[in-house]
């Protein structure tokens, strides 16, 4: 299979959920509502949500999610997961490339696992700015790498810089705290600390503090004090020494990193240790990626504040280098089978799993065709793979199959988004308490108790009311239109009660009541 054939695999496997999803509540709505507060009141370096300052996130992203709104006219799925989805495919190839060119092995195994890794792929598929910093971080180690090895062009010592500012513009300060520890360390370890000057000198210098220079004028010129105050101490120096959220143990990301890298967890930390226990990382590329991991998982367990979505700089360099051990070890070992075994026996019990899940008074949305399908595929994948483990004794097939088997599966599931959005997100919903306000002429929206609702704006053209519980058990004076979650009907015998006799309508875990 030759690399623009597993490209375009992927592409295609993505497409149906790049397309049909809806937006989620918790940070992609309230991304959207950002974009649109910014458009109304013409802010380019400053941000505002619900009019509170917004400082959590650099620019670059928003100006790419405001000219797809402005471009387009409304906000289109579609555009907004190109934004992650083309930052993906340049990691993916940039390493593949940068591994073919040093090694010339199993560069498209690396690239099997990496579009079928849980975290690289789960990212991809969401509205954030983190795939976009990950671009960019690569980028700048990768010309980090052609500057050492001497193989750089002229504009390479340009562009270096260039790449480290954009992760840092595009997300913040672990984009520049990742090219730096780890190409430092790098540099100490292989005795070059002279070399120093080389990467980090006055043509970097100038080109961040540049960069910085622009934007922090911009920020200062819109927002005043307060907004670079926001930005520059209680977004940075807040989260990395005493987090106000996400706040994690140290250990946080040893915890994580197994479900971050599934299905190839157990195969990549195990080809990980194994290479540093018997000495397999020889070659200066794998010494490169083993420092740019270790420097980065240290560094970010330091950091307060801690999301298992913060590590996604280090999966392509952990799965990639994985690749480059493969080799190394005896491919019909005991423990190599069984690191990909065990994710293929998970995988034989997805149709029952689902079966009984949909089955569930929690889970009924479960019940459907498409879903059934993805889970039937995921199965019979498990099942192939153990033949190729065991009776064909083929290990780089056994991979191939476990990662395009989870691709096909994710392209039938996708094309169930239309029935799984009212369980995913607000579109639905709001669509309906529109028409309902219209149809019966009420002005305001009332919510009570769903988290973020604020953000509904962006579907309903204008602020939600949040209610208290003892707002909607007063007589109505007027009509009202309420929206809140069906278990909090079911839970709560006085809501229960009050709206009994009321016009119900069921909009996946929402209600929508008429009063």
């Amino acid at each position: 299979m030759k690399n623009k054939h597993i490209y375009l695999i992927w592409f295609i496997a993505m497409l149906p959920i790049m397309v049909l999803r809806d937006f989620t509540p918790n940070n992609e709505l309230r991304y959207l509502s950002i974009v649109d507060e910014a458009l109304r009141n013409g802010n380019i370096f400053t941000f505002t949500n619900q009019g509170e300052i917004y400082a959590d996130k650099p620019p670059l992203h928003f100006w790419m999610m405001m000219t797809g709104k402005l471009l387009l006219g409304e906000h289109r799925m579609w555009y907004y997961s190109l934004l992650s989805f083309i930052p993906a495919l340049i990691i993916l190839i940039t390493m593949t490339k940068w591994i073919n060119k040093e090694k010339g092995e199993n560069e498209k195994i690396a690239a099997q696992m990496l579009i079928s890794t849980g975290l690289f792929t789960g990212v991809m598929l969401v509205v954030r700015m983190d795939m976009l910093m990950n671009m960019f971080i690569v980028l700048s180690l990768y010309t980090f790498y052609k500057m050492y090895r001497r193989e750089d062009r002229k504009r390479d010592g340009w562009l270096f810089p260039l790449y480290v500012f954009l992760a840092l513009f595009s997300k913040g300060p672990l984009g520049i705290l990742i090219p730096f520890v780890s190409t430092t360390l790098f540099l100490l370890y292989q005795k070059r600390a002279a070399d120093f000057a080389k990467f980090w000198g006055w043509r970097s210098i100038l080109v961040i503090l540049a960069g910085c220079l622009v934007w922090f004028s911009g920020v200062y010129h819109e927002g005043g004090k307060e907004y670079i105050n926001n930005l520059l101490v209680h977004q940075t120096v807040g989260r990395g020494i005493n987090s106000f959220h996400h706040k994690e143990p140290f250990y946080y990301y040893a915890l994580t990193v197994w479900y971050s890298l599934a299905p190839w967890s157990l195969l990549v930390i195990g080809l990980f240790i194994a290479g540093i226990v018997k000495k397999r990382m020889n070659s200066i590329l794998e010494q490169f990626f083993t420092v740019i991991i270790l420097s980065s998982y240290v560094m970010l367990s330091a950091i307060s504040s801690k999301l298992a979505i913060y590590s996604l700089p280090v999966v392509p360099f952990l799965i990639f280098l994985a690749a480059l051990l493969l080799s190394k070890f005896d491919m019909q070992s005991r423990w190599i089978k069984v690191t990909i075994a065990i994710p293929a026996g998970i995988l034989i019990f997805a149709l029952p799993s689902i079966f009984y899940l949909s089955h569930t008074e929690e889970m009924r949305y479960l019940d459907y065709g498409l879903i059934y399908a993805g889970a039937v595929v995921l199965t019979i994948t498990g099942l192939l793979i153990f033949d190729f483990l065991y009776r064909k004794r083929e290990i780089y097939r056994a991979i191939t199959t476990l990662a395009m088997g989870f691709l096909l599966a994710v392209f039938i599931v996708g094309w169930s988004m239309p029935q799984l959005n009212n369980q995913l997100g607000w579109k639905n919903l709001c669509e309906k308490a529109r028409e309902l306000s219209e149809e019966h002429q009420i002005s305001d929206y009332w919510v009570y108790h769903i988290s973020r609702a604020e953000n509904m704006d962006v579907y309903l053209g204008k602020d939600i009311v949040e209610v208290t519980k003892e707002d909607i058990l007063k007589e109505p004076i007027e009509k009202r239109l309420l929206m809140l979650r069906i278990k909090d009907l079911k839970n709560d015998p006085e809501l229960r009660a009050t709206t009994s006799n009321k016009e119900h309508y069921l909009v996946g875990k929402h209600a929508i009541v008429i009063f």
